[in-house]
């Protein structure tokens, strides 16, 4: 059992940066792949970034260049890097952590967080 807690969530106007937090509590939490997933309002829950237990990264097309995903296995904590936000990233944000599967499909993922809101401004 993993339990994520997600926090750094806020206000931003847009070109601004913000770093979400994921503290998940589990023995040996770094034996889970991890992702980032937002979902806006009237929208459904699409993948931002995922992050391998060895380390390899994907991202959406939306947030390339953008976004950096990492995570520190010796303080089980998993971030999101976010620069250059637009306000079409505003959304609720949500962690999850999977024992086997890995990628930005939310249903292969076990494991939810109960968000962070990010509102970004024009």
């Amino acid at each position: 059992q993993v339990q994520l807690v997600e926090s750094g969530g806020g206000s931003v106007e847009a070109g601004g940066s913000l770093r979400l937090s994921c503290a998940a509590s589990a023995y040996r939490a770094s034996l889970y792949n991890m992702a980032w997933f937002r979902q806006a309002p009237g929208k459904e829950r699409e993948g931002v970034a995922s992050i391998t237990i060895i380390g390899g990264t994907r991202y959406a097309d939306s947030v390339k260049g953008r976004f950096t995903i990492s995570k520190d296995n010796a303080k089980n904590t998993l971030y999101l890097q976010m620069n250059s936000l637009k306000p079409e990233d505003t959304a609720m944000y949500y962690c999850a952590a999977a024992r086997a599967a890995e990628g930005l499909n939310p249903r292969v993922y076990d494991y939810w967080g109960q968000g962070t809101q990010v509102t970004v401004s024009s």
